[in-house]
């Protein structure tokens, strides 16, 4: 019993820290913000140019606004990840090793850490909401804020994996990067999952980030006050074989993503010296 006491503390320690280091370092908090800003106000509004006549003066920042999100939280809880490498360069990573902890304790406290400030960014650009004609809804705040809470799990999960091995910043970055990116294009935070080609169906379709955006653009487009042929050529959602895939089952797949990343990450530091 007093281990488990010593290990919940232990959780209670790393996610304060997380806290601590997202609190005082405001420069992160700036730079996050601006990839997300810019693909929603710059491409937002020079797409908007294009499509006004095809979505029947529905702007289409509002279409992206899901993919802003989903990015702010991408990109904050990927840095927080990275947090393990630098500890570990630094030595202050093999200090937490050799405490007299769980080592799970030390990786959920790390997730649980990364969720929270990589969802607080997300609030950011939340808090954004009406400027791109979404309505300031208690209840889509509410749901969105916990769709990005899964999905900041989910994305901190995977960057604790595969940071637990990789012993360079640079490296940790450039996998990232090479994976990252590849994923958030092909969820379709950028454009409608309608009428697309059968190969690019495909990618969508077994990209994992398509079932953490889906459900936050559903959200959004069930408060606007938009004609169904619009919300439809929008927000088709995601198919199986043409069978609509509800928004509880595309959580459950992320949530299911991230409890197993986690597991594995758990599993590689027990190994880890």
């Amino acid at each position: 019993m007093s281990q488990v006491r010593h290990d919940v503390r232990a959780v209670r320690v790393v996610w304060q820290r997380e806290m601590i280091r997202f609190a005082n370092d405001r420069l992160r908090i700036v730079t996050s913000l601006i990839q997300p800003v810019l693909f929603l106000f710059v491409l937002g509004t020079g797409l908007s140019t294009v499509t006004t006549g095809a979505v029947h003066n529905l702007n289409f920042r509002t279409f992206m606004y899901p993919g802003a999100l989903s990015m702010a939280v991408l990109f904050t809880a990927m840095f927080s990840a990275a947090s393990i490498v630098w500890d570990r360069e630094f030595g202050f990573l093999r200090e937490m090793l050799v405490a007299p902890v769980s080592r799970w304790a030390i990786v959920v406290g790390k997730c649980l850490g990364g969720a929270t400030t990589a969802s607080l960014q997300g609030v950011l650009i939340l808090a954004l909401a009406g400027v791109v004609g979404v309505p300031y809804s208690p209840s889509l705040i509410v749901i969105v804020f916990g769709e990005l809470l899964l999905l900041a799990f989910t994305l901190t999960a995977f960057g604790v994996m595969t940071a637990a091995r990789i012993t360079q910043l640079q490296s940790f970055m450039a996998l990232n990067q090479m994976l990252l990116m590849p994923l958030f294009f092909l969820s379709g935070a950028l454009f409608p999952l309608a009428n697309l080609p059968g190969w690019l169906q495909v990618l969508t379709r077994i990209d994992p980030l398509t079932y953490a955006v889906d459900p936050v653009r559903r959200e959004v487009f069930a408060h606007l006050h938009a004609p169904p042929a619009v919300v439809h050529r929008l927000n088709p959602g995601v198919t199986w074989n043409g069978w609509l895939v509800p928004t509880w089952l595309e959580l459950l797949i992320v949530a299911a993503m991230g409890t197993a990343m986690l597991g594995i990450a758990i599993w590689e530091f027990r190994k880890a010296d």
